[in-house]
């Protein structure tokens, strides 16, 4: 159940159940594993080994022995450069057992984001692959020696030393780590992750046990895992979506993490849940997207281990969400809806919703949270229906931007209320529809137009695959709509096509004047696309000046 603030207004309190954990992420997962000591718990599927969950804590332990030996203390910044692998798994979980602050590093990284992280976190140890396609990861974390001073030791995953920091522990060295695992609160800091940086130097979100803890728990619980579930995560661990949404909830829950592949294939992903009988699978849009064009293209995988998963990072399209159930067998999938700043999920869909609140919103609130969508200069509370600013308060919420306190005020407001900078409408039950970014926002001729309206239109358009609506500059209006498509193969939109679909089904003033057919969208490494590079590319080749 949820409570409301006042009546006709805007805001939602979530219930008070499954109760918070109180423990630390180590003592979680000690818990766990003693529960369910020959159950699997993490499968990686490069390496086709399986992990039960006395395997996997006893290769923790060693490796937080290991980097104890490398002088690793409680509150020093441990460093994380890799695609997805099993030791990425380790080293989440073996820094939770000696209190270090991971620093989660994009795999998408060069070298000046690389230093400006590791310099403004003041990282002392990283823990690294070699390198991964095109990034030599151990030559750029050589060659930035010189800018990161607190930087002590490099250790690659491929190195004699990190084998050596998997050796059997010692007596002495298990009684220190529980020594100081005893000392350890669940408010300690855990994790700093950096936000992408679009409007300027990016900030270290610094997340504690309790945050991110139960964050993975609270969605994990809604989904009904159990230690009979296999969780396939195709999305990175460097993200809240697979380390918290994915790992933090198995290892609370005791489902299984299952590695497909270091980084998104679609094919890859489906092989991985049709070997493992995976029961949920985890996705942004474009992924599920890319899954289905597979499915399309006459690509067979069994599929009927699928129960649930999770589509989330991005804006879901209806559409996809109604095949994604359809074909994919995941008729529990659910929607969440977050960011780091808040653990990070605020909202989900329920696996009983109704079909129309599963593919048309982002759900309702989260247990043990408040939610409101505000007025965005005054944070007032407005009336059910309203578009404003979606706010949320309540133990997700992070400690704050490291070394920051300047920025954290600006997201933070006295009343603990997060700032998501995300446009929403809030109905009378509670649902929440997410309706695109503030700075996304287009406004044409006067009027607020909101992209992620049109793009749902234009993903029921029989030969759209994908659609991005973004906004740029017009003399006459301002701001004009444009839209990138996906088109299926064999298929040709103009903007007059376009304009022709769209009158008499939405305002004339919501129809994109320009149209751009491309083959993929310029993408984070999280699967979110970059609308800020979007616009900077088509005010280029549309010649329309700044």
């Amino acid at each position: 159940m949820t409570e409301t603030e006042g009546q006709g207004l805007s805001y939602a309190k979530g219930g008070s159940e499954p109760a918070l954990l109180t423990d630390t992420i180590g003592r979680t997962f000690a818990a766990t594993a003693a529960k369910y000591p020959d159950v699997a718990a993490l499968i990686d599927a490069a390496v086709d080994r399986t992990w039960t969950w006395t395997e996997l804590r006893r290769d923790v332990l060693a490796l937080a022995a290991g980097m104890m030996r490398h002088g690793v203390q409680p509150g020093d910044r441990v460093g994380l450069w890799a695609p997805n692998r099993f030791e990425w798994v380790l080293t989440q979980f073996a820094a939770a057992e000696i209190g270090a602050i991971l620093v989660v590093i994009n795999p998408s990284y060069r070298r000046h984001e690389l230093a400006y992280a590791l310099k403004q976190s003041g990282t002392s140890l990283v823990l690294s692959a070699e390198r991964f396609r095109d990034s030599e990861y151990a030559v750029m974390l050589n060659d930035v020696r010189d800018q990161t001073p607190d930087l002590r030791e490099v250790v690659l995953f491929e190195s004699d030393a990190f084998t050596e920091m998997l050796a059997e522990p010692s007596a002495d060295e298990l009684a220190t780590i529980a020594d100081i695992a005893a000392g350890l609160k669940a408010e300690d800091p855990i994790n700093i992750q950096y936000t992408s940086g679009t409007t300027g130097s990016p900030k270290g979100v610094t997340l504690t046990h309790l945050n991110i803890g139960n964050n993975g728990y609270m969605v994990g619980a809604l989904l009904d895992y159990t230690e009979a579930d296999r969780i396939c995560l195709p999305v990175p661990f460097y993200h809240c979506f697979g380390m918290v949404m994915g790992n933090l909830a198995s290892i609370s829950l005791g489902a299984a993490m299952v590695i497909p592949g270091p980084a998104f294939d679609p094919k890859a992903t489906l092989a991985a849940v049709e070997k493992y009988r995976c029961t949920s699978l985890y996705g942004v849009p474009t992924m599920f997207i890319a899954e289905l064009a597979l499915l399309d293209a006459g690509s067979e995988f069994d599929l009927s281990s699928l129960r649930t998963g999770i589509m989330a990072g991005s804006p879901c399209p209806e559409q996809v969400m109604r095949r994604v159930i359809d074909e994919m067998n995941m008729s529990q999938v659910s929607i969440c809806y977050g960011m780091t700043e808040t653990s990070p999920v605020s909202t989900q869909t329920r696996m009983d919703d109704a079909m129309d609140l599963r593919v048309a919103t982002v759900g309702r609130v989260c247990p043990h949270l408040e939610i409101k969508i505000a007025d965005p200069i005054t944070g007032e509370t407005l009336p059910y229906g309203e578009t404003g600013e979606f706010r949320t308060r309540g133990y997700s919420v992070m400690k704050g931007y490291w070394n920051d306190p300047e920025k954290t005020a600006d997201a933070i407001d006295g009343d603990g209320w997060m700032r998501t900078g995300d446009l929403g409408v809030m109905s009378d039950d509670g649902y929440v529809r997410i309706t695109g970014r503030i700075k996304d926002m287009v406004i044409r001729g006067g009027e607020n137009i909101y992209p992620r309206e049109i793009e749902e239109f234009l993903y029921t358009h029989p030969d759209i695959v994908d659609a991005q609506v973004i906004g740029v500059p017009d003399e006459k209006y301002g701001e004009e709509l444009m839209a990138w498509v996906r088109v299926k193969d064999g298929a040709e939109i103009t903007a007059d096509a376009i304009r022709e679909f769209a009158t008499g089904h939405i305002s004339r003033h919501k129809i994109p004047k320009y149209v751009h057919v491309v083959d993929e969208f310029p993408m984070t490494v999280t699967g979110k696309v970059r609308k800020v590079e979007m616009r900077e590319k088509s005010i280029e080749f549309l010649g329309l000046g700044s």
